[in-house]
């Protein structure tokens, strides 16, 4: 499945040197390939932002596929060349296969339906897109 996450500007929330601390706040986006739905606002993602450029990501956030609602846990990293991180940093377009970012997934739902969801662990494959995140997710078997 394929989920495409809009964020909000970030919240520094630490920052100290050495390592900071910051809040995006998540504001909506879509569900889509094996699923349909939408990602709905209200979720962060808690950052540490390391000296190097690097992040340690922790993103918690609710997606409602096919009318049912499933809880998200994303942990992970996102990392590259300093250059590429201070592109990323500013904010412009970088090609996703000149950085390393990964997540892994969990999920939580009662809907019948979606059930084996809650049994599952994924990875997720991201990339930074103008005004949010696109993460291509796949079942660890």
């Amino acid at each position: 499945m394929v989920f495409d996450v809009q964020v909000g500007r970030p919240v520094d929330v630490d920052t100290t040197p050495g390592h900071g601390r910051r809040f995006i706040p998540i504001t909506g986006g879509e569900v889509s390939g094996g699923y349909a739905g939408r990602v709905l606002e209200g979720g962060g993602d808690w950052q540490v932002v390391w000296p190097d450029g690097r992040l340690d990501i922790s993103a918690h956030y609710i997606v409602q596929i096919d009318g049912a609602l499933v809880e998200i846990h994303s942990d992970g990293v996102r990392t590259g060349s300093p250059e590429v991180l201070a592109q990323l940093a500013r904010g412009e377009s970088v090609d996703a296969s000149r950085y390393y970012f990964r997540t892994a997934i969990r999920f939580r739902t009662q809907a019948p339906e979606l059930a084996h969801l809650n049994g599952m662990l994924a990875v997720a494959y991201g990339a930074r897109a103008q005004r949010g995140v696109h993460l291509e997710i796949f079942e660890v078997l």
